[in-house]
């Protein structure tokens, strides 16, 4: 199978997992006689340092020509004014906007190997495996905004239409018919009425998928649900800025942000897909980064964009195994404990391949 898949680093730790997470991938094409081609482009704080422009055309057209996207991370002190015309993440939006990228898929497993690493009682995390469907094109992220010009006043409008939800709802309700059959629709519904529309919509497409068991939390409830029953859940949907927030609160049912892959769909197979986590400009360069997420990242684009199922399931034991086995980056490692480095921690995973 040959496959071009276009390559953007990014800043901070992002060159340090993406290396990590490219030569897991080398490792799978010559075990099963794949040839992957990688393009590396620019996004982030590097193109606004190199172009001006945090997801240039350059990288748009490398993209265009990939069957995929890996990105690593974006951003970082050096371009963390707010009030600034040009930031990082802007490249992310543009990006998902472009190529219509409105579900973003965010797997949560609690692995028992870390269950003493996180801050919540072991038997809370039996059975953790949790699948956040974020709507990610629309809301708040998208609307309509405005700040005074004095700077005493702002606003940001959430917005959503209903063929936005029927999208995304579908794709989480086939989900969940693929897993424990089980839907969590997440809402603001009794003060929003953008998330009336969202509840309204969700309702109606059950009658299509009646073999799934629905569910509706106010976003509210379920930040407290998932910290005292996170095992209940099996997906969960939500919208643009309910998703993020979640998920990211979820991550410490996996033990660290750096344990959290995510993937970014449109209708088709093409996808982008990146870590859960930050650049984490703290530790660039220092070789401590946990490349976990940005090498499950990989498997999901074997999966989702690629179909190459075997494979995806290949890497993903090889992680549990590598953790079972006692291989802790710092932020999975006990407090005061022994871990190993970003390449030691590939080369653990590899020889679990």
């Amino acid at each position: 199978m040959k496959t071009t898949i276009a390559v953007l680093p990014g800043d901070g730790i992002g060159p340090e997992v993406m290396d990590a997470a490219i030569t897991v991938m080398n490792h799978i094409a010559e075990k099963y006689g794949h040839e992957f081609t990688y393009k590396e482009a620019l996004i982030g704080g590097i193109a606004i340092d190199e172009t001006g422009d945090p997801f240039p055309e350059s990288t748009e057209q490398t993209c265009r020509e990939s069957d995929a996207i890996l990105l690593a991370a974006v951003g970082g002190p050096k371009w963390s004014d707010p009030a600034a015309s040009v930031r990082p993440e802007q490249g992310l939006l543009k990006m998902r906007q472009v190529f219509g990228l409105f579900a973003n898929l965010r797997p949560v497993k609690a692995y028992p190997a870390l269950a003493e690493h996180t801050p919540l009682r072991p038997n809370l995390l039996e059975n953790v495996d949790i699948l956040f469907v974020r709507e990610l094109t629309g809301g708040v992220y998208f609307g309509d905004r405005k700040e005074a010009g004095d700077g005493t006043e702002a606003y940001d409008t959430m917005i959503y239409t209903t063929p936005e939800v029927e999208r995304v709802a579908d794709v989480a309700y086939r989900a969940a018919q693929g897993r424990s059959k089980k839907l969590t629709s997440v809402d603001k519904a009794n003060v929003l009425a953008s998330m009336r529309l969202w509840r309204r919509t969700v309702v109606k497409m059950h009658e299509d998928y009646s073999d799934v068991e629905l569910e509706h939390l106010l976003v509210d409830a379920c930040t407290m649900h998932l910290l005292t029953r996170p095992g209940d859940f099996d997906v969960v949907l939500a919208g643009n800025m309910f998703g993020d927030i979640l998920s990211d609160e979820a991550s410490v049912l996996a033990g660290s942000l750096g344990m959290l892959p995510s993937a970014s769909l449109g209708s088709g197979k093409f996808g982008l897909y990146e870590p859960a986590h930050g650049s984490a400009p703290d530790i660039a360069g220092q070789g401590k980064a946990n490349p976990i997420a940005m090498i499950l990242s990989a498997a999901m684009m074997l999966r989702y964009s690629l179909e190459l199922e075997v494979e995806a399931k290949v890497i993903e034991e090889a992680v549990e195994k590598t953790l079972e086995s006692g291989a802790r980056t710092a932020d999975i490692a006990p407090k005061g404990g022994e871990f190993i480095s970003t390449t030691e921690m590939m080369e653990r995973i590899l020889s679990h391949l």
